[in-house]
């Protein structure tokens, strides 16, 4: 009997459940959700069961792995949101063209330990092999837009960034990008696509902003950039989700002590000041800690400032969102081409093994339906 490895409940949404896991070889595994049955064989395991109902309960059971964190006995569907769907896009972040050694974090005890990781002698680089798969998935969906935020490149060189236009231009006129801090250490305006910028969708307006300070890992928003928003919003009768590189600070009681990598503290405040102003900017949604975090704060509600994990390492990550009249949801997606998922298993082992548990986040903040 095979046994599975890192057996996980990946993504929920509002009609579906998603599993992944891994096997040494190909046997058979049976996966149960809800009332449904699956036999998927190895090594790499994905499992999706469509066509629920959404905000039901729905039982989960994989012969041979064990419930726990990442594997619960049952979980619920996502609710719908009330009306009908009107757009769809897509984002990706962190997608790192260029870099040829995974798992530096630029501390050097951390990394002295390791481990790094690099691509086998004779294979594609790691960078081109998960977004070669991650835009054949984002292609298949074929959503109205979709908006790569930050990072595209490791050492910010023409080279690199030629390279990413290149994978992610098969897109067409759909695809939109912007810069994160990587992008900026060579020439500080590549990359930065003229942001702050809109994208306009039936129902929605996706606000684009920069984020970055040339020269290091910091975010900052300038006061130009928050005008820019708060009038935006005034003009939009209608939600606005808005996008940038850099994650905002905790301003419910972050600590000010030590440098800060995301967007500075005063700036944070005066970007969560905007939503506390404007009832229909709806979401932020970052990337730069390939991390799935959602935050939400006192003054804004329920609204989320989140953030999504990195395309290039595990979990291989990239998000669809579905935007209906009364709300949206966003559910990350796992990278499933066989060569890049494992990939993303190998890279698990990044920070001592503890990679998963310091980056995966909880199904909350991967998966969630937002109320307009």
């Amino acid at each position: 009997m095979a046994s599975p490895r890192n057996a996980e409940l990946t993504s929920v949404g509002p009609d579906e459940i998603v599993v992944t896991f891994s096997t040494d070889g190909d046997d058979p595994v049976v996966t149960r959700i809800g009332a449904e049955e699956f036999t998927t064989r190895g090594p790499h395991h994905v499992v999706r069961a469509i066509g629920l109902e959404p905000s039901t309960e729905h039982p989960i059971d994989v012969d041979g792995a064990e419930p726990g964190t990442w594997l619960p006995l049952s979980t619920r569907t996502l609710d719908r949101p009330p009306g009908r769907l009107v757009a769809t896009f897509a984002t990706a972040n962190d997608v790192h063209f260029g870099e040829t050694r995974c798992g530096i974090t630029g501390f050097a005890e951390v990394d002295a330990v390791g481990p790094i990781l690099m691509a086998e002698p004779g294979d594609d680089p790691y960078p081109e092999v998960m977004n070669r798969a991650v835009v054949a998935e984002i292609a298949a969906l074929a959503p109205d837009v979709v908006v790569v935020k930050g990072d595209l490149t490791d050492q910010g060189s023409e080279e690199e960034y030629t390279a990413f236009l290149a994978a992610y231009g098969v897109l067409g006129d759909r695809m939109f990008h912007v810069r994160g801090n990587h992008d900026a250490m060579i020439d500080p305006s590549m990359a930065i696509e003229d942001a702050p910028y809109t994208v306009d969708l039936e129902g929605v307006t996706i606000a684009v902003l920069d984020t970055v300070n040339p020269g290091t890992d910091a975010g900052r928003l300038d006061a130009e950039q928050v005008r820019w928003l708060d009038d935006l919003a005034t003009e939009r009768a209608g939600p606005v989700i808005v996008l940038g590189h850099h994650h905002c600070w905790n301003v419910d009681g972050g600590s000010r002590a030590g440098a800060y990598f995301g967007i500075q503290p005063d700036d944070s405040e005066a970007l969560v000041a905007t939503f506390v102003r404007n009832d229909n900017l709806v979401a932020y949604s970052a990337g730069h800690t390939h991390t799935n975090r959602v935050r939400r704060f006192a003054s804004t509600g329920a609204r989320p400032f989140g953030e999504v994990a990195s395309t290039k390492e595990f979990p291989g990550a990239w998000a669809e969102y579905q935007v209906y009249e009364g709300g949206f949801t966003q559910v990350m997606r796992r990278v499933m081409e066989p060569e890049a998922f494992a990939w993303a298993q190998k890279t698990r082992a990044l920070i001592q093994g503890a990679y998963t548990d310091l980056v995966f986040g909880g199904l909350e903040h991967r998966c969630f339906t937002q109320l307009f």
